[in-house]
């Protein structure tokens, strides 16, 4: 075992407040990250779609980096437009263990709102007791259960892992051999998603299965 802390499968209970404690140590984190179901290639974009809406969100991969307490992230641009307006604008940061977990250390988003303006809802790994989380495993199986961040009152969100061979088409194409997740958080019971990531590309679909009915869909993919 190395000394960082992999998130095995735990009760969504076992995973909450002052008993998660993950050790991270930067000395067994890689460049990069290469995970074939979260893939981040600097100069990537994704297209995504509320199907619900006119609401479109672009995820830009980018050439720059940032330094978490010694560990090197890479940074992903996130912009979700309605009507043409920016409804929010988000810097998040993402770093891989050497067993392949890629880890979510962070945030920054700007919520914009008829001219103003919230921070609600952005963390940062080791400020104000925030705590880092598994976005996606290195080796998943079904029944894992992980946070996916944490900072008390403001990121609590978990997932589990409800199948490694899912099948899911979308406007970008069809793709098989995906992890499904249930993704939930205690500061919002009554709202669940499901999400899709897909050998190779990464997350495809986003859909509410509790608490709406909307689904984003990836629209389309440009690799440098």
């Amino acid at each position: 075992m190395t000394k960082v802390l992999l998130l095995s499968a735990c009760l969504a209970a076992a995973c909450g407040g002052d008993d998660y404690n993950p050790n991270i140590d930067p000395a067994h984190f890689v460049a990069g990250v290469t995970n074939p179901m979260f893939p981040l290639l600097p100069g990537t974009v994704f297209d995504y779609k509320v199907q619900e809406s006119d609401e479109t969100v672009k995820v830009t991969v980018l050439s720059e980096t940032k330094v978490i307490k010694g560990i090197t992230c890479v940074v992903v641009h996130d912009v979700s437009m309605t009507g043409g307006m920016v409804g929010e604008d988000t810097r998040d940061w993402y770093a891989q263990d050497d067993q392949g977990n890629v880890w979510y250390m962070g945030e920054d988003t700007t919520a914009f709102d008829g001219g103003m303006t919230s921070k609600e809802g952005s963390w940062e790994y080791g400020v104000d007791g925030a705590l880092p989380g598994i976005v996606m495993k290195g080796s998943p199986k079904v029944g894992d259960v992980y946070r996916q961040e944490y900072r008390a009152g403001e990121a609590e969100d978990e997932g589990e892992v409800l199948s490694i061979d899912a099948s899911v088409t979308v406007p970008a194409g069809s793709f098989t051999g995906c992890v499904q997740t249930r993704d939930f958080t205690a500061l919002e019971p009554s709202v669940e998603e499901n999400k899709f990531y897909c050998p190779n590309v990464g997350q495809v679909r986003a859909m509410t299965t509790k608490g709406g009915a909307e689904h984003e869909d990836l629209l389309a993919v440009t690799r440098p």
